[in-house]
């Protein structure tokens, strides 16, 4: 809860933060531009005073022109600077420069300068006239209240766009992060209750943004995962079961040797242990063989598919000497990478379960053509009832279950193709029978 707050308050921050600079910038943005259009209006207006007085004085006196400027209400502060210096000392209002002398002997053009009157601020423009320079001041205390009026205005704008940042920030970082924070319960539930069946209520008409496609992919792997314990509580459950018949026949036999038996009895108790003991171990060593979720990389190498074949064909004729095994491998020179070992243990279990369904003296067509292996036998073959279930852990079909086995073989062989990237498939052979088809994706 802690870390969720934390993560909501940095969030929040986040996009206060962001707010705020774009408020802040945007504020001080305009405020230049008010700044700087007010002290153009004030330059404007001093050109056209100075136009205007230019023509009203058209021989005009050294000296002050106009003097009014010390007064808010004035027009302006004017006077005539010549070229030459006067004979008698003149009195100026406003300052003579150097820059001023140049601007009235014609030797530099118009400028502008900040000057202080009576201790107000001003501007002042200096322009040349006919025999000498033309000064024009005007105060500035309009302009300066306007300036200080756009940023107390600014200001204001500022401070309210920050708390209405403030708070949209929180406004979308409690909408933002309500997926995530649904997920997190989610999760915490799930963990408390082990309830695999919990999926996140995804609104309606939500669009696929980020948090959208989270949530989804978070109920698929909760699909998944209900998948995988179901499977793995259904596997249990079968093993149990198929473990159930053996060991009570174990221990069967195991207290029959106890008591005094005839040497038949006893040589009858003593195969009947080793069978089951054998069912036992096989039914063990294929549960974990179909335990492993992938193949060990390292055993990884190019495997080539004929010799394999042919090897475990061979193997097969040994262990199923009433079966004929007609083989016909092409393309010696193919190869797969993966385990050989394991590639051998997925051909035997498909051989072992053609044999297994073939009647007596019956074939099973083994045949290798590009990358794809085919097994087919020549017993009753799968009904369209037992085909989408043959793959699965313990499945026996009706006409299987009298028949030896543990129901893994097929189970496993599926599970070392999808390992080794290859495809496993089931069908109704033509004219009776069943067949597999291996095919590896090259």
């Amino acid at each position: 809860m802690i870390r969720r707050r934390l993560l909501r308050t940095r969030l929040a921050l986040a996009c206060t933060g962001a707010v705020a600079l774009v408020t802040l910038g945007v504020c001080g943005a305009a405020y230049s531009i008010a700044r700087y259009e007010l002290a153009h209006q004030l330059d404007l207006q001093l050109t056209q005073q100075a136009a205007l007085l230019r023509r009203e004085y058209r021989n005009p006196q050294p000296g002050v022109l106009q003097g009014e400027c010390r007064f808010l209400a004035a027009p302006a502060c004017a006077q005539f600077v010549p070229d030459k210096a006067a004979p008698t000392p003149v009195g100026y209002l406003l300052p003579v420069t150097d820059a001023t002398r140049e601007v009235a002997a014609n030797r530099r053009g118009v400028f502008r300068t900040d000057l202080v009157i009576d201790g107000h601020r001003a501007r002042m423009v200096t322009v040349p006239v006919p025999g000498g320079a033309l000064q024009v001041a005007l105060r500035a205390d309009a302009t300066d209240q306007g300036v200080r009026h756009a940023g107390e205005l600014m200001a204001a704008v500022a401070g309210a766009g920050v708390l209405l940042a403030g708070g949209l920030g929180y406004v979308v970082a409690r909408a933002g992060l309500r997926p995530v924070a649904t997920l997190t319960e989610t999760a915490e539930r799930i963990a408390a209750t082990r309830d695999t069946g919990v999926r996140i209520d995804l609104p309606p008409g939500r669009g696929e943004d980020e948090l959208t496609r989270l949530a989804v992919s978070f109920n698929t792997m909760l699909g998944e995962l209900e998948q995988s314990v179901a499977a793995q509580r259904r596997l249990v459950a079968d093993a149990s079961h198929e473990l159930r018949t053996p060991l009570t026949a174990l221990r069967t036999n195991a207290e029959l040797l106890i008591h005094d038996l005839t040497e038949s009895q006893r040589s009858r108790a003593v195969a009947g242990l080793q069978r089951q003991l054998r069912e036992v171990t096989g039914l063990v060593n294929d549960l974990i063989e179909l335990a492993r979720d992938e193949e060990p990389q390292a055993l990884v190498e190019d495997v080539r598919l004929a010799p394999l074949i042919e090897h475990c064909v061979a193997t097969a004729r040994e262990h199923w000497p009433g079966t004929v095994f007609e083989v016909a491998v092409a393309g010696a020179d193919l190869t797969v990478p993966g385990v050989p070992a394991r590639l051998a243990r997925l051909v035997t279990n498909l051989l072992d379960n053609a044999a297994k369904f073939s009647p007596p003296g019956g074939p099973v067509e083994v045949e290798l053509a590009g990358s794809t292996l085919i097994v087919r036998d020549h017993g009753p073959g799968i009904t369209p009832d037992d085909l989408p279930y043959i793959f699965d852990r313990f499945y026996r079909a009706s006409a299987a279950r009298a028949l030896p086995g543990s129901g893994l073989g097929l189970a496993m062989a599926r599970q070392i193709a999808r390992a080794h990237g290859a495809d496993l498939v089931a069908e109704a052979a033509p004219g009776g029978g069943a067949l597999f088809r291996l095919t590896f994706r090259r």
